[in-house]
């Protein structure tokens, strides 16, 4: 059961208390920061994961923090969502150190339970409201101070405008080229746009809304649905479960969701933001959430919602003029187009904003409880 990347996996399976593979151990999933596979053992299935240090340089930091929403989800009945138990190692500890120093877990598989790769149906986005919406409930009562930042400036918003601004000498040589006019074009629309950046930064300071617990990437690869009556059953790729703003993480939601050409499709193909998916999402996720979301929480929603994309759209230009460091790339241009993209999608939920605030305003008035 070697993995030509890895020790021996058998070895790693067996230092858990989950006991050893009674099987092979196979690769699973698409994922690009961890190395995952599937584990059967007398236990049940398992997902046995290497944490990527060159991401998470704390790995130990992520583990604490899963360990606390492990425990805190134990205490939490009927919220109708589950997190993945941890087993633990012979020294008690929720991870194994391989040879190497590598970090690896062995998680709880939950049965019966897919992804989707698109939302085709009114009751999967309704799924994913409410799927995000019983996270920030599950979390509304763990206070974030109890976890650790396992991606310090996750979404500070201000930090990549900055490093965004730092980079555009680099692209100097580049203006004069064919890429010209579409850099000039992307550095127009963001100059504009410069306030947006520190929208939620300003509210935080203001007190208008505060730190939770968020999940930090709860896009619709990360929603488990039941393979057969379609509810949402799971939240996973907990490792950035850390504190800070629901706003993102539902901003980021709507962003992944509602942009039915995703992030990288074929020429031509123009980014737009479907309203009614929008709705079915903030409809079913305000039904468990605006018992605790506030005034203030939800006079930025509309600005978070179209932040995330021009956080995004940022971050692929500035990785682009960086020359392709951090997002993987198939080919030179890769990164300057998925940019092209969020900005067209921060444009055209600017052109829906009436729509979308008639939509947020109806989705949290009060009347229906959560399911």
């Amino acid at each position: 059961m070697h993995h030509p990347e890895h020790p021996d996996l058998a070895e790693i399976t067996a230092a858990f208390a989950a006991g050893p593979a009674i099987g092979p151990i196979e690769p699973l999933g698409q994922g690009l920061i961890n190395d995952t596979f599937s584990v059967v053992t007398d236990k049940g299935p398992f997902v046995l994961q290497r944490i990527n240090p060159r991401v998470f340089p704390e790995p130990e930091r992520i583990m604490a923090n899963l360990e606390a929403l492990a425990e805190h989800a134990a205490r939490s009945s009927g919220i109708g969502l589950r997190v993945p138990g941890l087993s633990r190692a012979a020294d008690g500890a929720p991870f194994v150190r391989a040879p190497d120093g590598a970090l690896w877990r062995l998680m709880e598989r939950i049965p019966d339970a897919v992804n989707l790769t698109r939302i085709e149906q009114p009751h999967q986005a309704r799924g994913v409201g409410s799927a995000l919406g019983r996270f920030h409930r599950l979390t509304r009562d763990l206070p974030p101070g109890r976890l650790g930042l396992s991606l310090p400036g996750f979404h500070r918003t201000p930090d990549y405008l900055a490093r965004h601004l730092a980079a555009r000498p680099l692209s100097a040589w580049a203006t004069g080229g064919d890429e010209g006019p579409v850099l000039r074009a992307c550095f127009d629309f963001i100059d504009a746009r410069h306030g947006l950046a520190q929208v939620l930064e300003q509210a935080l300071e203001a007190g208008q809304i505060r730190q939770r617990v968020i999940h930090g990437d709860p896009k619709l690869d990360n929603i488990l649905f039941h393979r057969e009556d379609g509810r949402p059953l799971a939240l996973i790729d907990l490792d950035t479960v850390q504190p800070g703003l629901i706003q993102h993480d539902l901003g980021d939601c709507l962003r992944s969701c509602c942009n039915r050409i995703g992030e990288s499709p074929e020429d031509g193909a123009r980014a737009a933001f479907d309203l009614d998916l929008c709705a079915a999402i903030l409809d079913a996720y305000a039904a468990e959430t605006r018992d605790f979301l506030g005034p203030g929480d939800l006079a930025v929603l509309y600005d978070s919602i179209r932040l995330m994309p021009f956080e995004l759209g940022l971050r692929f230009l500035t990785d682009h003029l960086e020359g392709d460091r951090y997002f993987r790339v198939a080919f030179r241009g890769q990164n300057l187009r998925k940019a092209r993209i969020q900005l067209d999608l921060v444009a055209d939920i600017e052109s829906k904003e009436d729509a979308i605030r008639r939509i947020i305003a109806s989705a949290f008035a009060a009347g229906s409880s959560p399911l």
